[in-house]
């Protein structure tokens, strides 16, 4: 599966875009590295802007991200935010305060499916920074980071952006901080006075205003289906999460990177991937996950209980579901 920047298929990353003849010359394409991933960008820009304005405009955005969110990054605010004494009170940086806020919204909506303190279970299961390489890990060393994690004990006062250290918590951001940096590499573009553009990083878009020919910017979702779905991103972020890329398996046992922060353990139903519309990308992303964790049928309820538009792809040879919200998005 592969992208370019009329389609996009679900699971895909970025490769090269290939202008067509038809396409004017004002329709232009960046593209780079960030988070362990690519970035790319296809826009329309009708001032002719310089290429390198543009893209330290983005990289800029970019590097604001991973400086306060990256959990790689020993310098970041999160990673010192990790480290500091119980009873410390951080006042977070603007972004860093608003990507908190919607993993304690959606932490407190889905009862916990979502959890920004579940960092050091993905660790016990062998992914991130601090991966342990050891297998299944024993159920006494599951419960005892268990005890020390639940966003529960975290306080988060959204008026001051401030954020307590109860002790020996540590955040992990990546199921939302990914989708955030594709909302604010957009600020930084409308800043620049770009109207018209599609941006995505690692395979999570955002499509703002058309193309140059009137048309809106377009995604081919097609996952496990014989039948490809095309849809518009006119004014609207795709994310998709799942288990098809990064997986460990140990002794005949597999697992997906997805942890359930409920029970401390990898997601283990028949999902292969969600699919998630929406206005934000940062929403995208947390939705996502949210509704990876809860499953096919807990998911499918959850989102026609909160409108949500998702796309719900099992490994099996079921077809696809799809609540109303992205029935009535896409049309299908």
């Amino acid at each position: 599966m592969g992208l370019s920047f009329s389609t996009w298929h679900a699971g895909g990353y970025a490769n090269a875009a290939v202008p067509r003849r038809a396409d004017p010359a004002t329709l232009q394409q960046l593209g780079g590295q960030t988070m362990g991933t690519t970035w790319s960008l296809r826009f329309d820009n009708p001032r002719m802007l310089p290429l390198e304005q543009v893209r330290e405009a983005v990289e800029a955005a970019l590097a604001r991200v991973i400086a306060q969110m990256s959990h790689w990054e020993p310098t970041s605010d999160i990673s010192r935010f990790n480290r500091a004494p119980a009873g410390s009170r951080h006042e977070l940086p603007r972004e860093f305060a608003e990507v908190m806020a919607c993993a304690f919204h959606w932490a407190r909506i889905s009862a916990g499916a979502i959890d920004p303190t579940v960092g050091p279970l993905v660790a016990c299961w062998g992914f991130g920074p601090e991966a342990k390489e050891n297998g299944v890990p024993a159920t006494e060393v599951l419960a005892a980071v268990r005890a020390r994690a639940g966003w529960q004990r975290l306080e988060f006062d959204a008026a001051s952006n401030a954020l307590l250290q109860p002790g020996g918590i540590t955040l992990d951001l990546s199921g939302i901080a990914k989708g955030f940096a594709v909302d604010h590499g957009i600020e930084a573009l409308l800043e620049l006075g770009l109207a018209n553009l599609l941006f995505e990083i690692g395979g999570e878009l955002r499509g703002i205003g058309r193309r140059p020919d009137g048309r809106p910017w377009q995604v081919l979702v097609d996952g496990d289906s014989a039948d490809p779905q095309r849809i518009a991103l006119a004014d609207m972020a795709i994310a998709t999460s799942g288990d098809r890329w990064h997986r460990r398996e140990h002794e005949g046992r597999r697992w997906s990177h997805t942890i359930d922060p409920r029970n401390g353990e990898p997601v283990a139903h028949a999902l292969a991937s969600v699919t998630m519309l929406h206005a934000q990308c940062m929403q995208a992303d947390a939705l996502a996950t949210v509704l990876t964790v809860l499953g096919p049928d807990d998911g499918l309820a959850f989102a026609e209980r909160h409108d949500i538009a998702a796309l719900f792809i099992g490994h099996d040879d079921a077809a696809p579901q799809a609540s109303r919200a992205w029935r009535a998005q896409t049309g299908a």
